[in-house]
């Protein structure tokens, strides 16, 4: 591929942009941990929740989600879409609790929910476990990605007229030494500004690769091979535009015909009734957690926090995959024998933007991975200093020799990612080994919050638990459907019997938990009798109202905008009131609750 003058240029300007917001916010950073992991708490909830929705839109969303199309038709995206059950749950029921627990990280909270050397021990194994053996396998997953997006716009890319490298037994391509390169000119940015820098280059790189998006989809669709919407039609079968899945009555013979997206018994309840409270997974944590917990513990009040997390889940479902499944459709007419079917996105880059709008593609993806590399290190840097370093190797130090270490961390966390990533050919799977290795994790993850038995013997034992039968069923050829569903039933068994053979956490700690956070709720009315000084919260009949009006919010603001698209008006029109009153729902509940009351 030939990239012009004005392409060169746009991909400059890019990056001069990135790294002029990281310089700016540098001094805020260096200020304390605190500014450098959560914005000293003062991130307004637009920038908050775009953060969020940047994070999550990686190199490889828009490839991954060709393929889905590819496979099952639009309505294969409800293999992520179901994620929106947990994400609405978050939003009205932990928000709040996150942003008042007034922790730096979401590990940190085993040491203010938990008592004795176990929590010690659990926070510390969190942090590793997840700031980095889990945190380098996503960094890996998106390298990969990235590496394929310029294979195919590269083919016979040399960098400094080397096609690969071995250093230390290890063969680097041109390739990946050239994402190798990018992964160092983000370490410098995040690493100079935190948090501060990598939440408003997000959401400059957001726009960026959202606008780019919007651009390919619309050139696509009009490209004269396709001839609009009204050829895309004509040229695909109808299965391919159902925006729902079809379930089988019996596996010999279903209801559906084509290729469309078929979920039989099994498969239904484990996507939608499991999977989506019951398994940890980057971005999508039962409860919260992660970069997201992050984002919501930096917003300004718990306002800002539950008003950023809203933002997130009506971007990241309803308004991001549109432009994505189209070019996705297009890919179908394009490319029918493509054996890669998530490289057919980038080829359709390659073939039909000219001069310029190519550039601008080009930039839309480094932005993408950029914000997901930025955010993903420090995250994982927060874990290994606040919750390894400071408590357990080095206590008692200066903020700013805590800020220089995090700096240095976030250096080396990249040069490991990129290592691992040598040792992957593919990973298309490993988001199904990390949801059934997590089966039953989440449910304590909620939990822990409304019930003051859980303990961190808990958490233990619900980690613990998949990899006593995950081999098992593996070995067993036993579907991912299948095997999710008997690892959470088993994992609920182990970590329930752990936490009633377990002492229970010590009634000091519960009590200062409560005071500080004051969840509410039956499971807290031991704890809340010795406490009748604390006020605590209420109204979850209507918090349970929000939560489902707040799902059909998003689901009606996604399938109208997806009528629109199709000209189907009437429909959309239905759709858009549909939309109106589950927010105005979610208002007077709200409202009525005492708005400033609940989430100021």
């Amino acid at each position: 591929m030939f990239l012009s003058g004005i392409d060169w240029m746009i991909i400059g300007i890019y990056f001069l942009i990135s790294i002029s917001i990281g310089i700016y916010m540098s001094k805020r950073a260096g200020r304390s941990t605190s500014d450098f992991f959560l914005t000293g708490r003062n991130l307004p909830w637009y920038i908050a929740g775009t953060s969020m929705v940047a994070t999550t839109f990686a190199a490889d969303t828009p490839l991954a989600v060709t393929e889905l199309v590819a496979q099952n038709g639009i309505a294969g995206n409800w293999l992520w879409w179901n994620m929106l059950l947990g994400g609405m749950l978050t939003v009205f029921f932990f928000a709040r609790l996150w942003r008042r627990a007034g922790i730096l990280t979401d590990c940190e909270f085993v040491s203010i929910r938990y008592s004795g050397r176990i929590a010690d021990f659990l926070r510390g194994f969190r942090a590793v476990y997840i700031g980095i053996f889990m945190n380098m396998i996503v960094i890996a997953w998106v390298n990969l990605a990235m590496v394929k997006i310029l294979q195919v716009m590269f083919p016979d890319l040399l960098f400094f007229g080397i096609r690969e490298v071995s250093v230390l037994g290890i063969t680097l391509s041109s390739h990946l030494l050239a994402v190798g390169c990018i992964m160092l000119f983000v370490g410098v940015y995040s690493s100079i500004s935190g948090l501060w820098g990598v939440s408003f280059t997000d959401s400059f790189q957001f726009v960026m690769a959202m606008s780019g998006c919007i651009v390919l989809a619309v050139y696509a669709i009009k490209a004269p091979q396709i001839g609009g919407i009204e050829g895309l039609k004509e040229q695909l079968p109808d299965w391919v535009f159902r925006f729902t899945p079809a379930l089988e009555r019996h596996p010999e013979g279903g209801i559906t015909a084509g290729g469309a997206l078929k979920m039989g018994a099994v498969a239904f309840i484990a996507y939608l009734g499991v999977q989506w409270w019951a398994s940890w997974y980057p971005g999508a944590e039962p409860g919260g957690g992660g970069y997201v917990a992050q984002r919501m513990m930096s917003a300004r009040n718990e306002k800002h926090s539950l008003m950023a997390t809203l933002w997130f889940q009506i971007a990241h479902f309803a308004l991001r995959p549109w432009p994505w499944i189209i070019v996705g459709l297009v890919a179908l007419v394009l490319y029918p024998d493509e054996a890669d079917k998530g490289a057919t996105y980038v080829m359709v880059i390659r073939d039909l933007l000219p001069a310029g709008l190519q550039g601008l593609l080009m930039a839309a993806f480094l932005a993408a991975y950029m914000s997901t590399l930025a955010s993903q290190t420090v995250w994982g840097t927060s874990y290994i200093v606040n919750d390894l370093f400071r408590p357990y190797i080095k206590p008692g130090a200066t903020e700013k020799y805590y800020v220089r270490v995090s700096r240095i961390t976030t250096f080396v966390l990249i040069l490991l990612s990129l290592l691992i990533t040598t040792q992957f050919t593919q990973i298309s799977d490993a988001w199904r080994f990390i949801l059934a290795c997590s089966g039953g994790i989440g449910l304590v993850l909620i939990l822990r919050w409304f019930w003051w038995r859980i303990n961190a013997w808990s958490e233990i034992a619900a980690m613990l638990a998949p990899y006593a039968i995950y081999p098992f069923l593996k070995a067993r050829g036993v579907d991912y459907e299948l095997s999710l569903m008997i690892i959470v039933l088993w994992s609920t068994i182990v970590w329930v019997a752990v936490t009633f053979l377990t002492r229970p956490t010590s009634s000091g700690q519960l009590k200062a938990f409560y005071r500080r956070v004051h969840p509410g709720g039956a499971g807290w009315r031991k704890v809340a009798r010795e406490l009748p000084d604390v006020k605590s919260d209420s109204g979850f009949t209507k918090l349970f109202l929000n939560w489902f009006a707040g799902c059909g919010l998003v689901l009606f603001i996604l399938f109208g905008i997806g009528q629109l698209i199709f000209r189907a008006y009437l429909s959309a029109s239905l759709y858009a009131v549909g939309a109106f009153l589950c927010g105005l729902l979610i208002y007077r509940n709200m409202k009525t609750m005492g708005w400033e009351k609940v989430v100021k």
